[in-house]
């Protein structure tokens, strides 16, 4: 057994910059089958780096408080709203990028699972390739100097971060 005060949990902003309050409960815990992650994001921060999906986990977030716009979609074209006491579930291959956009802070707990650490060729993103001429999946190299996402078509890596 483990327990954890949330608020001692470091913050770790995401690697992209696009939140700054991001507390990784299933690390602080030792949890290895389930990801567990915290987030506070102020005004126009995001929970991910940009519309993506995991071919590998199922991800559900729970809004504790405020209110988060995820857009989804292959391309994000659709939008749903999730309110405060309310959760959204997104199975493995549906793609999403949930944001704050409210004036308030908003406060939310995202669970994923199978797995506690991502499989960085398992998460896709649709991304335009210069090669490709196009707008193709990509996914994303492990973030050991800076963020890559690589073409899925081609090969063709391009840094985002």
């Amino acid at each position: 057994m483990e327990k954890i005060d949330v608020d001692a949990v470091e913050p770790e902003p995401h690697p992209m910059g696009v939140n700054t309050d991001r507390r990784r409960l299933s690390a602080a815990l030792g949890s290895e089958d389930v990801a567990i992650v915290h987030y506070e994001l102020d005004t126009g921060e995001q929970f991910g780096g940009g519309l993506h999906t995991h071919h590998d986990q199922e991800e559900i977030f729970y809004v504790l408080s405020g209110r988060a716009t995820f857009d989804v979609g292959p391309r994000g074209d659709d939008e749903v709203v999730v309110e405060t006491d309310e959760a959204i579930r997104f199975a493995p291959g549906e793609f999403q990028i949930g944001r704050n956009e409210e004036d308030a802070p908003l406060v939310a707990v995202a669970i994923a699972a199978p797995g506690a650490r991502h499989d960085w060729e398992a998460i896709e993103s649709p991304a335009p390739c210069s090669e490709c001429d196009a707008v193709t999946g990509h996914f994303v190299r492990p973030p050991e100097d800076g963020f890559f996402i690589v073409c899925r078509e081609c090969g063709a890596e391009t840094q985002v971060a």
